[in-house]
C-alpha cells in the first residue's frame, strides 16, 4: 500500500459500505425468520401430495434455507468490511503520528510511488553557522528507527487490505448461485482459516517430511478447522485432488501396524481430513469444481507410497472411498461418484464383488481401526450414510437395491450397507442427532418396501439380517411404525394410527409381517422394533388425548385400536423368537439385554433432539405436532417415559424381579411385558391430559386389546410366514 494513499485515505465510501451491508443483513435476518417459522413450517405442516409432495416441499426447504445462508454470508461481509475499515483508520492514525514524531526530529517522510517511501533529514542555510556543527544533523539510527516503524505500518494495512479483498473474493466464490454458509466474526478470523489451510497443504505436499510432532500439529490445526469452508476449499485445491489422495496413500504406508497413542492420533487423522474434505465439497469455486471432476477421474489410477516395494499400490477409488467415512459430502458429488462406482461393481456380478476389490490388493490398508479400505463401497456406503439426500438418489433403483443387497453374502459390506439404507428411508444421517426427521417421502416408502420385499423372500431373505443389517433395520422398522400400524389396521385405519408420510399405504402387510419377524432374531434389531413400537404407541395415546377431535367416535374405540396394534407387532417378535427358539440360552438373552440398554441410550438421544423415530407425532407435518409441542415436548411426554421405563428396567407389576422385556425367556412373559408397556402409557396419557376414566375399566379395555392382537399376530405370520404355532 502506498504511503500516501493510507496517509490521505478517504474511508467514508468504505465506511457506507459497510452501513449497507448492516441493514442488508439485518433485513435477511428477518427474511430468514420469516422463511423458518412461516414458509418452512407451514409447508412442513401441509399434507401434500402427488408432485406437490416431493418437488414443492423441497423447493420450499431449499428456499428457506438459501434465506439462511444469505444472511450468515452477509453477516461475514459485514464484519469482515466493518474489522478492515476499522483496522486502515487505526493503521492511518498510526502512520500520521509516526510522520509528525518524524518533524519534530527534523525529517522528512515522502512517498515516491509503488509502496516505497524516503525518510531524510531536512536541510537549512542557518544550520550552517552552529559552531558546533551537530545542528540539523540527524542520527542514523533515528532515521532507520522511523523508517522501520513506517515499514510496519505500510506492511500491516497493506496485510489487512490484501487479506481482506482475498477472502471476501472466496467467500462469493463459494457459491456459484446462491450463498455460501460460511461464518465469521472478523477479517482476521477469516484470514487465519485461509492461512492455516496454506501451510497444511504445504505440509501434505512433502509427508515422509512429517515427523510424529508433525502430524499432530497437523491433526489438531485440521481439527479446528475441518468444518470451515474457506480453511477446507484452499486445503483441498491447494493440495489438488492427487495430492490428496497421494498423501493418504504416503499416511497410511508409513503408519501401517500403528498402535497405541500413534494409532489413535492416525484415527483421529482420517476422521478429521474426511471432515475437512467434505466441508470443501460443498464450495462452488471454480477450483472445487475442478477438484472434484478430477478426483473421480483418478478412480483408476494406481496411488502408491513412495517407499512401496510392490508395483501394486491401491486405486483411486479405495483411496477416494477411505476418505468418505465421516462427515457429510456434497449430493451432487456423491451423485456422480456413486453411478460410477456402482457401475464398476456391477461388473463383478453379485457373487465376484470381493475378487473384483479385494483379491490382488493384499497389501492395502487405506482405514486405521476397523476394515481395510480394499472395497470402496464400503466407504461410499458410510458416505452415504452421511447424506440422507444422496442414500436416497442411490437406492432408488430396485435393481440396484436388490443386486446390493444379494452381495452382502460375499462381501463385508452389510454394516455400512445398512448405515446407507437406514438413511436413504429415514432422511436422518448416521449420529445426525440434532436433525428433525422429515416426513417420508413416497421414495423412500418404496424403498422401504423394497426393501422388506427382500428380506421377506423365502428363499434366504432373512439371512440379510444376519449380515451386519440387523441394527439398521430395527431402527428402520421403528421410523416406520405409522406406516407398519396402518398395514395391520387396514383401509381407512388413518383416524387412529395418525402418520405424516405422503405415501400411508406403502407397505404391504405380508412383507411387514415377514421383515419385522426375521429383524427381531438379530438382538439390536428386535431392541429397535420394541422402542419402536413403545414410542409410537406412546405418541398416538399422547395426540388422541390431547386432541379428542381427531378420531371421529368413541374414545374406547381409539384405545382399543392403539392397543390390539401393540398387541400385534409385539406378538409377531415374541412369537416368532419362540419358533427360532432361540431364547433358550442365556447368551442370546444378554446379547439382547445388552441390546435393551445400547438401543435405548440411542432412542432416548435421537428422540430428545426432536426426530420422529416411530412417531407421527415428532415428525415437523404431524398432525397433532402442535398440541403435542404445547404439552411439554417429547422427554416429558408419554413416549419420553414408555423409553425411560424401558431403560431403567421397569419391574412388572405384581411380579417379584421381572422387569419389562428384559426376561423374555417364553411367550407368556413377552405378552406380559408388552401388556404392561401399554397400560403404563395409557394410565400415564390420562394423567398427563387430565382425561377422567376409571382406571381398572381402562386397563382391562387396553388387556383385553393387546391380548385380541397378540393372538392375531399368531394368525397373521402363519398367514404370511408359513410358521407353525
Amino acid at each position: 500500500m502506498d504511503l500516501d494513499a493510507l496517509r490521505h485515505g478517504d474511508f467514508s465510501k468504505l465506511g457506507e459500505a459497510v452501513t449497507d451491508w448492516k441493514q442488508m443483513t439485518k433485513n435477511l435476518a428477518e427474511l430468514r425468520k420469516d422463511a423458518e417459522t412461516n414458509l418452512k413450517a407451514k409447508a412442513d405442516k401441509a399434507k401434500w401430495a402427488g408432485v406437490n409432495a416431493t418437488v414443492s416441499r423441497e423447493f420450499i426447504t431449499r428456499t428457506a434455507a438459501e434465506f439462511a445462508d444469505a444472511h450468515t454470508q452477509a453477516d461475514s461481509i459485514t464484519k469482515i468490511l466493518s474489522d478492515t475499515r476499522d483496522e486502515l483508520i487505526d493503521y492511518r492514525t498510526q502512520l500520521n503520528d509516526a510522520i509528525s514524531r518524524a518533524a519534530g526530529q527534523h525529517l522528512t517522510v515522502v512517498d515516491t510511488g509503488e509502496g516505497t517511501f524516503t525518510v531524510a533529514g531536512n536541510t537549512r542555510p542557518d544550520w550552517a553557522s552552529d559552531p558546533s556543527g551537530k545542528t540539523g544533523v540527524t542520527d542514523q539510527k533515528v532515521v532507520d528507527a522511523f523508517r522501520d516503524e513506517i515499514q510496519g505500518i505500510l506492511s500491516k494495512a497493506t496485510q489487512s487490505d490484501n487479506s481482506a479483498a482475498k477472502v471476501l473474493r472466496l467467500l462469493v466464490d463459494q457459491a456459484k448461485y446462491g450463498f455460501a454458509d460460511a461464518a465469521y466474526a472478523n477479517r482476521d478470523e477469516a484470514a487465519e482459516a485461509v492461512a492455516a489451510a496454506e501451510k497444511l497443504a504445504r505440509m501434505a505436499r512433502n509427508p515422509a517430511d512429517m515427523s510424529l510432532d508433525d502430524i499432530a500439529d497437523f491433526n489438531r490445526t485440521m481439527e479446528k478447522y475441518n468444518g470451515d469452508a474457506l480453511f477446507a476449499e484452499q486445503f483441498a485445491t491447494r493440495l489438488g485432488p492427487k495430492g490428496t489422495l497421494q498423501f493418504w496413500t504416503e499416511m497410511t504406508s508409513a503408519h501401517a501396524g500403528a498402535r497405541g497413542t500413534e494409532l489413535e492420533t492416525m484415527k483421529s487423522l482420517q476422521n478429521n481430513l474426511s471432515l475437512t474434505l467434505a466441508t470443501a465439497s460443498f464450495s462452488d469455486s471454480d477450483a472445487m469444481r475442478d477438484w472434484r471432476k478430477d478426483l473421480i477421474a483418478e478412480r483408476n489410477t494406481n496411488f502408491r507410497a513412495t517407499n512401496a516395494l510392490s508395483p501394486i499400490g491401491a486405486l483411486g477409488s479405495q483411496v477416494i472411498s477411505s476418505l468418505m467415512r465421516e462427515g457429510q459430502y456434497d449430493t451432487e458429488f456423491l451423485d456422480d461418484y456413486r453411478k460410477i462406482l456402482f457401475k464398476r461393481d456391477e461388473v463383478g456380478g453379485e457373487n465376484n464383488t470381493d475378487a473384483l476389490w479385494v483379491k490382488g490388493y493384499d497389501a492395502v490398508d487405506l482405514v486405521f481401526g476397523d476394515g481395510n479400505g480394499r472395497d470402496p463401497l464400503e466407504g461410499l456406503f458410510e458416505g452415504l450414510s452421511h447424506n440422507p439426500e444422496a442414500a436416497t438418489h442411490a437406492f432408488d433403483s430396485k435393481t440396484d437395491l436388490n443386486r446390493l443387497l444379494a452381495t452382502t453374502a460375499y462381501t463385508d459390506r452389510g454394516p455400512s450397507l445398512g448405515h446407507a439404507l437406514e438413511a436413504a428411508v429415514t432422511g436422518v444421517g448416521l449420529g445426525d442427532s440434532m436433525a428433525a426427521a422429515p416426513p417420508h417421502s413416497e421414495t423412500q416408502v418404496q424403498i422401504m418396501a423394497n426393501i422388506m420385499e427382500q428380506v421377506a423372500q423365502a428363499d434366504g431373505g432373512a439371512d440379510l439380517v444376519g449380515r451386519g443389517m440387523g441394527e439398521s433395520f430395527g431402527h428402520m422398522a421403528a421410523a416406520y411404525m405409522p406406516e407398519i400400524s396402518r398395514s395391520f389396521g387396514g383401509p381407512e385405519s388413518e383416524a387412529i394410527f395418525l402418520s405424516p408420510s405422503d405415501s400411508v399405504s406403502g407397505l404391504q402387510r405380508p412383507e411387514v409381517a415377514r421383515f419385522l419377524a426375521a429383524t427381531s432374531l438379530d438382538p439390536s434389531g428386535r431392541a429397535g422394533i420394541v422402542y419402536g413400537e413403545s414410542i409410537y404407541t406412546g405418541s398416538l395415546l399422547d395426540a388422541h388425548l390431547a386432541d379428542p377431535s381427531l378420531y371421529d367416535g368413541d374414545r374406547d374405540q381409539v384405545l382399543q385400536g392403539i392397543g390390539r396394534n401393540a398387541g400385534i407387532i409385539e406378538g409377531i417378535v415374541g412369537h416368532s423368537i419362540a419358533d427360532a427358539d432361540i431364547e433358550k440360552s442365556v447368551e442370546s438373552e444378554k446379547a439382547y439385554n445388552d441390546s435393551l440398554k445400547n438401543q435405548g441410550d440411542f432412542f432416548n438421544t435421537v428422540l430428545s433432539a426432536g426426530i420422529g423415530y416411530g412417531t407421527a407425532i415428532l415428525t415437523p407435518s404431524g398432525p397433532a405436532g402442535a398440541a403435542y409441542a404445547g404439552g411439554g415436548g417429547f422427554v416429558t411426554g408419554v413416549a419420553g417415559m414408555a423409553v425411560g421405563r424401558l431403560l431403567d428396567g421397569r419391574e412388572l407389576d405384581g411380579a417379584l424381579d421381572e422387569a419389562i422385556y428384559r426376561n423374555g425367556q417364553d411367550l407368556s412373559r413377552a405378552q406380559d411385558s408388552v401388556n404392561q408397556q401399554t397400560q403404563w402409557s395409557t394410565q400415564d396419557a390420562l394423567k398427563r391430559h387430565h382425561v377422567n376414566l376409571p382406571e381398572d375399566g381402562t386397563n382391562t379395555l387396553v388387556r383385553n386389546a393387546v391380548n385380541e392382537g397378540w393372538e392375531s399376530s399368531s394368525n397373521i405370520l402363519r398367514d404370511n410366514k408359513k410358521l407353525s404355532n
